[in-house]
């Protein structure tokens, strides 16, 4: 679905306009084959050129096509299918923003509703500020992973399978977040050179702010993924000493039930025994095994096995 906004600097909100205009801001939400060819007529540019725009995997880079700069990034998302981030392509042309998602995108309604001083005929601003966009919900998301992991470390003390689980699902959420940041950082070098986009004094700084806030959430992944990897050590430290525990718990008690075992065993065989003509002698047999069993029971007890 392909529609048009337009604003200047005056306007509070992004103006829903009917029609192509020169300045506007074309956005493609569920982007199709159509979609692209459309693009591709406009900008005068091979429909190959835009074709991975529509490729859910694609990583973050940037490339100079005649007068547009293709800007392909990620941010994050929620999918059921275990891809957490999602494609968002960027081009950059002397009399238009396009941006193209292959899905519905939620990040772009979000940006659509935020008033701000953004100006749809200053290309670079408008840029920055959706990768400034698109940097928060990375942050917002990782601190989140974050404060799930701080929370289960707070509560190390017993671990349950549904524990493990979530930790998994938290590291892959970071590795993908990663694994984003990383060609994300080298499209934001990419830009500040120039090559690409041209960019004012005002816009250089803004382009570096952005560049030391990304390689800060860059840095709070990694340190969440070193305490998703710590809290995994735990885990398994635990799982070591619950087993250690359970085999010191089945040993004393396979020693205590064989000690009544071994007795009765004896008591079997048909030969001379202690008190084998003694009227009494069960009740005896029974102390006897009391005893030792109480003495293997203190015995264990201070050793921690019991």
């Amino acid at each position: 679905m392909m529609q048009y906004y337009f604003k200047t600097a005056r306007d509070e909100e992004f103006q829903l306009i009917p029609q192509l205009k020169e300045g506007c801001w074309i956005h493609i939400d569920e982007a199709t084959p159509e979609d692209l060819h459309a693009i591709s007529q406009l900008l005068s540019i091979d429909y190959a050129d835009l074709q991975d725009s529509l490729d859910k995997y694609e990583l973050p880079r940037i490339e100079k096509v005649q007068n547009a700069a293709l800007i392909f990034t990620r941010h994050p998302t929620e999918h059921e299918t275990g891809v957490y981030t999602s494609t968002l392509t960027i081009i950059l042309t002397p009399n238009y923003v396009i941006t193209i998602s292959p899905h519905r995108n939620y990040l772009i309604r979000n940006f659509l509703i935020q008033k701000s001083k953004l100006s749809t005929l200053q290309k670079s601003k408008f840029l920055i500020a959706l990768l400034f966009k698109i940097n928060q919900e990375f942050t917002a998301h990782i601190r989140r992973v974050r404060h799930n992991v701080l929370r289960q470390e707070k509560e190390l003390i017993s671990v349950e399978s549904e524990d493990i689980t979530a930790l998994t699902k938290h590291e892959e959420v970071l590795n993908q977040y990663q694994s984003s940041l990383i060609p994300l950082r080298n499209v934001l070098e990419a830009i500040t050179s120039g090559r690409y986009a041209s960019l004012h004094e005002k816009d250089q700084d803004l382009l570096l702010d952005l560049l030391n806030a990304l390689k800060q959430s860059e840095d709070l992944c990694s340190i969440s993924l070193k305490s998703i990897r710590s809290l995994r050590d735990s885990y398994q430290i635990i799982f070591t000493n619950n087993v250690s525990k359970t085999i010191k718990l089945l040993t004393a008690l396979t020693i205590l039930f064989s000690i009544p075992t071994m007795i009765a065993s004896l008591y079997g065989m048909n030969v001379l025994l202690p008190f084998a003509a003694n009227s009494d002698a069960f009740l005896y047999i029974i102390g006897i095994v009391g005893v030792i069993m109480i003495g293997s029971v203190f015995i264990f007890h201070r050793k921690r096995w019991l």
